[in-house]
């Protein structure tokens, strides 16, 4: 996992609540077993629509999905949180995020940004009439900031989630850090003990 600091770009403003994780990837594309590829997935039920949002070229390459509230709701596939990023988006911005979603988003390197649902419909508003508006999600700060707005608000995340970002580490990478304290384990159990040691 990459270090995650700050984001920049422009959104897609995806104004639709309730969306969960099936409308995400529907259960067809749960069949493959890498977690690449799953970015033609992304909401393919709603892009056969030519009107779906996704679907108009004015936010072609938005690094940034603004959405409703109630955002990865429903069942806990990790497959949602890789389609959003094997898409192109580092961040997902929503007045609440189901929590199975948000927590799989975090350990794989997605931010999500929960911000009040007012400030959510002005950015929808914003971002619907200027597709070029550019949107910041602070992680070391803590905060989703749209200076061409006068906008400047905090959301939440706990601690080690943020850690996890600033530091780029993913669950392997996490284990990793203790790794002396692994090994000196290891030593010290019963030879006739399963071993991880090689």
């Amino acid at each position: 996992m990459q270090a995650v600091r700050v984001i920049t770009g422009r959104a897609v403003p995806l104004n639709r609540s309730d969306v969960d994780t099936d409308q995400i990837i529907p259960a067809e594309w749960l069949k493959r077993v890498e977690r690449t590829g799953f970015g033609v997935g992304l909401f393919s039920a709603w892009r056969d629509d030519r009107a779906f949002i996704l679907n108009d070229e004015r936010f072609s390459g938005a690094s940034v999905l603004l959405a409703g509230p109630n955002f990865g709701t429903g069942s806990s596939r990790e497959h949602a949180v890789w389609a959003i990023m094997d898409y192109g988006f580092a961040a997902v911005i929503s007045p609440r995020f189901g929590d199975i979603f948000k927590n799989n988003a975090g350990k794989n390197g997605l931010v999500t940004a929960q911000i009040d649902a007012d400030v959510v419909d002005r950015l929808m508003a914003a971002v619907e009439k200027d597709s070029t508006l550019e949107i910041t999600i602070d992680v070391e700060r803590l905060v989703v900031a749209v200076p061409a707005l006068g906008i400047e608000t905090p959301f939440p995340m706990d601690p080690s989630t943020r850690d996890r970002f600033l530091q780029g580490l993913d669950e392997i990478g996490i284990t990793e850090q203790h790794v002396d304290e692994i090994d000196a384990f290891e030593r010290t159990r019963a030879a006739f003990k399963p071993s991880v040691s090689a």
